[in-house]
């Protein structure tokens, strides 16, 4: 199923552009049976709307990747809203952005109600103790991937990396202004500025996650409110992989709020895994496993409203700014920091995995075959989740 063409929708009369319902529709198939993770998923897109349908130009494919890796958010939905502002506007951004993420929003939902009713049951906690196992191997093959990609020869950022990873691992939390410190730092050794005035540095800065910073703490009282604000938080400040948001969740959902224990947290993770559509849509399950369906809905409205803002806005002016190698500078360190991050993060989280030989040995094993073999991660998943229910009651 990752391998899957998504391009099988029909349309009388293909021109260059497509009409915005056909753009709608393809992507809620791809966020219907979309597997593989964000690299996977724009891969799907440059394939199907640039080579096979001829819906957006090579150049607007480029312009869109270039837009997602700068700014905050989750890869591939930040690309699926800028090609959907290409069609439409803003009125095609926003529909896109939809279609994309609510096909995995309502699995994701449909999993917490099971989990709730039936989490208590000996066979969902075997299920899970082969899966969150599982997940480590699949997150150490994603982490290894995406450190090739970010960190390519720099010393400086391979530095910012094990800092970070470090950090991470020793504090069990994510610490916000250590990416933003980060950021700064490869701007002034890689590309350092003439004049660093106020207003480069605030355009350099994500305005959104800082305000957010400000004002989260005045609103504890109300628990969907501080769903909201953290998770809008944590859409400010994800960059590149959607993988990127589980060692900041972790601090904040287990950490700061104690609003899930590590092995929900763990599950939650797995459950981003076993979904089409993009990563960071785990965030509808603990929103769900916080407070039902109110919770789900403000979790995930709360943490991808940035990302959209984050596209729609900088869009008619990216052109100007595409190519400002400070710009690219700061976004360098805080990608090679939220990299290290994932890897700190990993260490965390495996601690809690793998409790013992078996768990161990479907880590290990999950690793050597996605290394050794093309296996889609939903049927290692699925295998892990087989295997959980027979070593369960050996442990």
């Amino acid at each position: 199923m990752k391998n899957e063409t998504l391009h099988n929708v029909d349309v009388e009369g293909i021109s260059k552009k497509s009409s915005l319902k056909d753009l709608i529709l393809y992507f809620l198939k791809l966020g219907t049976i979309g597997f593989g993770g964000p690299i996977a998923l724009v891969g799907y897109m440059e394939r199907d709307l640039v080579d096979d349908l001829g819906w957006i130009t090579s150049d607007e494919y480029k312009r869109g990747l270039a837009l997602a890796q700068l700014a905050p958010g989750p890869l591939a939905a930040q690309l699926a809203i800028y090609i959907g502002y290409i069609q439409g506007r803003v009125l095609g951004a926003t529909l896109v952005g939809i279609a994309f993420i609510l096909p995995s929003f309502l699995m994701v939902v449909a999993i917490g109600m099971l989990y709730v009713a039936y989490g208590g049951l000996e066979w969902m906690q075997a299920v899970f103790y082969g899966v969150g196992a599982a997940v480590i191997g699949i997150i150490v093959k994603s982490a290894y991937k995406l450190t090739k990609l970010t960190l390519k020869n720099k010393a400086l950022l391979w530095g910012i990396f094990i800092v970070m990873c470090a950090v991470t691992a020793y504090t069990q939390e994510e610490i916000v202004w250590l990416f933003l410190l980060s950021g700064v730092i490869a701007l002034f050794v890689l590309a350092p500025p003439r004049i660093a005035s106020a207003s480069s540095t605030q355009m350099l800065l994500p305005p959104l996650g800082l305000s957010f910073l400000q004002t989260s703490s005045l609103f504890q009282s109300d628990l969907l409110l501080s769903v909201f604000l953290f998770f809008a938080k944590a859409g400010a400040f994800v960059f590149g992989s959607g993988l990127a948001i589980v060692p900041f969740l972790y601090g904040g959902v287990v950490q700061q709020y104690h609003w899930l224990n590590e092995r929900q947290f763990l599950d939650a993770v797995a459950v981003a895994m076993i979904t089409p559509g993009p990563v960071v849509i785990t965030v509808g399950f603990i929103g769900y496993l916080i407070a039902a369906f109110p919770g789900a809905v403000v979790a995930s409205s709360g943490v991808f409203l940035p990302v959209y803002l984050f596209v729609v806005i900088p869009a008619p002016y990216f052109e100007r700014y595409a190519r400002n190698l400070q710009l690219i500078a700061f976004v360098d360190g805080v990608t090679a920091a939220a990299t290290g991050a994932i890897a700190g993060a990993i260490i965390v989280l495996g601690r809690r995995a793998i409790t013992d030989i078996p768990t161990a040995a479907i880590a290990i094993t999950t690793l050597l075959v996605l290394i050794r073999f093309k296996i889609p991660e939903p049927i290692i998943v699925v295998v892990a989740g087989l295997a959980g229910l027979l070593l369960f009651h050996f442990r």
